[in-house]
């Protein structure tokens, strides 16, 4: 009937399904703890890798650079996607795709489909975090989302902490095939979770082809080959020798023009790939920049701490890693009790707190010498950890606390991306000062190996002695007593190396508080950003 069909026409739309928020984030985390875990987990299983596939390992390390690039490549594009498929579907597609990537990268019977199923991963695995930040951002009222940002950071931050030892005690025990399958139930019962729990807002309107959409092809290229030129960059540069390499000069000029050609044509187009307005907010802007540095320090000092300990102090896989494992500990314990306060102090301060004593505890790393015991560097690391307990939450509420909800999932592609990157130049930053300052303070201690010096005459002569009282011929004795003073010599230019990396972290870090006092109060919520 006429009549009825005008009723149904009035009737209200179909309520939107309420489901616990917090089910809501342990789905969500679930996947990104799975996601962010693979970024670090691999990185110990290099030599058996490269080993069991035929190949060396510098050639192995193309395993890590292919994820790295196919993730940062499709990390800001969530939203452009969501709009495209729905954000519920097109985070499934994502979670999906990255469990069977996992599961052929396990089968993978040559380094180069190894390389092929990790593109694919990084795919899968790069809108993953994006997402599901937007999710938690959403079904939080704002009172909230302090607390939700911690249960979400306690996957971000935890697993890049845990993930070497991980990686080393599944390869120790098993094979690095195991590496790769350990995902595979995890993301079933994400993807059963996700049908069941997640639902895309209502105001979150998705726009198909048949609506004007169109495939952004030049802004997909150049995004592509700027992000993809950037790792190459930083993966490669130390070991080509920097700008000297005309491999890398390429690549750098090539990652400068698509970048910057990126970011203009973006600005011009209707329904951009990345939506570089939201950088108009100025408190998102000055969090994306933190988000930057804690990359660095995060993802640096992680592979700084252990690589020390294991290459100067004999520590062994597993005991290298229950020196970061108890920091990570702390940084899960302290997160929600950093939720809770946000309700009761601005995140700013929160912010500058972290990183006082995230750097405190980088100077503590820099007075190390190679005589320290156990819980000395345990100490510095959780000194270290508890400021990154007060980073992450505040800075992401920061971070979304003027940008509208419709634009939630480009910002969080953007915010996510920044700590990505920061992620990459920390690791790049911190093996090109090792190289570097371990042959500086080398030429500097050789300096004093001469027959001139009355120390070096002692210690020359100490050894040398004791060589022959066991037993060594008088030269063979004086050579080994020349080969023990100089791997001496390189052992502590090494030392001062790591010392001199920590340092330099440590005043990175500090520079951010200015950017604290720049933040407008997150105390409301602006209507929408004006573009």
């Amino acid at each position: 009937m006429p009549g009825s069909a005008a009723a149904r026409a009035r009737a209200p739309a179909a309520p939107y399904p309420q489901i616990n928020p917090w089910l809501v984030a342990m789905t969500v985390m679930l996947a990104t703890f799975m996601e962010v875990l693979d970024t670090t987990v691999v990185n110990v299983s290099l030599p058996h890798i490269a080993g069991s596939l035929s190949a060396t390992v510098e050639e192995s390390t193309w395993a890590l650079t292919s994820y790295l690039v196919s993730n940062a490549i499709i990390l800001p594009m969530g939203g452009w996607f969501s709009m495209l498929f729905g954000r519920k579907r097109f985070y499934m597609i994502c979670v999906a795709l990255f469990t069977v990537s996992s599961f052929l990268c396990g089968l993978a019977p040559s380094l180069g489909m190894l390389i092929l199923f990790r593109i694919l991963q990084g795919v899968g695995g790069g809108a993953m975090q994006p997402l599901a930040q937007a999710i938690l951002v959403e079904s939080f009222p704002k009172e909230k989302q302090g607390m939700a940002m911690a249960v979400f950071g306690i996957g971000v931050v935890f697993a890049p902490i845990i993930g070497p030892t991980l990686g080393g005690w599944i390869t120790d025990n098993y094979t690095w095939r195991w590496v790769f399958f350990i995902n595979i139930p995890i993301g079933i019962l994400s993807l059963l979770l996700t049908s069941a729990l997640v639902f895309d807002p209502p105001y979150l309107v998705r726009k198909g082809f048949k609506d004007g959409v169109r495939i952004d092809y030049i802004g997909f290229g150049l995004l592509a080959l700027g992000l993809g030129s950037l790792e190459v960059v930083l993966d490669k540069g130390q070991t080509e020798d920097w700008f000297s390499s005309h491999f890398i000069a390429t690549f750098a000029v090539m990652m400068v023009v698509c970048l910057v050609g990126v970011v203009l044509w973006e600005l011009r187009q209707e329904h951009p790939v990345i939506d570089f307005h939201v950088l108009k907010d100025r408190n998102f802007t000055l969090a994306t920049i933190t988000m930057l540095v804690l990359g660095v320090v995060l993802y640096g000092s992680t592979t700084l701490l252990p690589v020390m300990l294991q290459t100067l102090m004999g520590y062994t896989s597993m005991l290298a890693g229950m020196v970061l494992s108890p920091g990570g500990f702390l940084v899960v314990l302290c997160m929600p009790a950093v939720g809770l306060l946000l309700r009761r102090v601005e995140a700013k301060w929160l912010v500058v707190f972290g990183v006082v004593s995230c750097s405190t505890g980088l100077f503590i790393m820099s007075r190390f010498n190679l005589y320290i015991d156990y819980r000395t560097a345990l100490w510095s690391r959780c000194v270290q950890s508890l400021g990154m307990a007060f980073l992450f939450v505040p800075i992401a509420t920061v971070a979304f606390s003027y940008i509208p909800k419709e634009r939630t999932t480009y910002a969080t592609g953007l915010f996510n991306l920044a700590r990505n990157i920061g992620g990459s130049i920390g690791i790049a930053a911190v093996t090109t000062m090792l190289a570097r300052r371990a042959q500086f303070h080398q030429h500097r201690l050789v300096e004093h190996l001469t027959p001139y010096h009355g120390a070096y005459r002692a210690s020359l002569s100490g050894a040398a002695q004791l060589a022959i009282a066991h037993g060594s011929s008088p030269p063979d004795a004086a050579a080994k007593a020349q080969g023990l003073i100089y791997g001496s010599m390189l052992r502590q230019a090494n030392m001062q190396a790591f010392l001199d990396a920590f340092w330099v972290m440590g005043v990175l870090f500090l520079a951010v508080i200015p950017l604290m006092f720049l933040i407008r109060k997150t105390g409301h919520v602006s209507s929408k950003i004006r573009v």
